[in-house]
């Protein structure tokens, strides 16, 4: 009898655990299609800060004080306001080129996500030369307002932007 109802308590867990998984895994799935969305919103807003428009990438982040940016130029940006002048520097330079992401992992939370990739691409040098990007990256987002909002990034350098 004992053995009998150990079988039908573990068949009732592992029926559970499995409805528990069915039912969170369209949830899951919408997760990280939205910041798989926000992810392509931001490489499109870099291809465009890359020809000296900024507009976009002032839409993809959060405005906060706590976002934080580590770019391929070195350096290491805390608070909106901060990370906003570093954008605004690097569109000043007109780099040209595009950038486009490459094996993307995405991870979602509640709020947050992380979204890490290789960035592949050209951008032109301090000589006006084409200069190959192939960088490893890390984005992270939060959830403000319903839509996922940048709130990091994080790359390898390039030596032809470190200062």
């Amino acid at each position: 009898m004992r053995n009998t109802l150990k079988a039908r308590w573990s068949v009732f867990v592992v029926a559970g655990l499995a409805c528990v998984a069915a039912s969170t895994a369209p949830a899951a799935d919408a997760g990280e299609r939205a910041v798989g969305e926000a992810t392509a919103q931001f490489y499109s807003a870099l291809n465009a800060m890359f020809t000296g428009d900024v507009a976009p990438m002032k839409e993809v982040w959060s405005h906060a004080a706590d976002v934080t940016y580590m770019g391929p130029g070195g350096g290491f940006q805390v608070g909106w306001n901060h990370v906003l002048a570093s954008w605004e520097e690097q569109a000043a330079r007109k780099l040209g080129g595009a950038v486009k992401p490459q094996g993307i992992q995405i991870t979602v939370g509640n709020d947050i996500a992380v979204a890490s990739n290789y960035e592949e691409g050209e951008n032109t040098d301090a000589d006006g030369k084409p200069a190959k990007v192939s960088i490893r990256a890390t984005n992270l987002f939060r959830k403000e307002g319903g839509k996922w909002k940048m709130i990091g990034h994080h790359t390898d350098l390039l030596p032809f932007l470190e200062k």
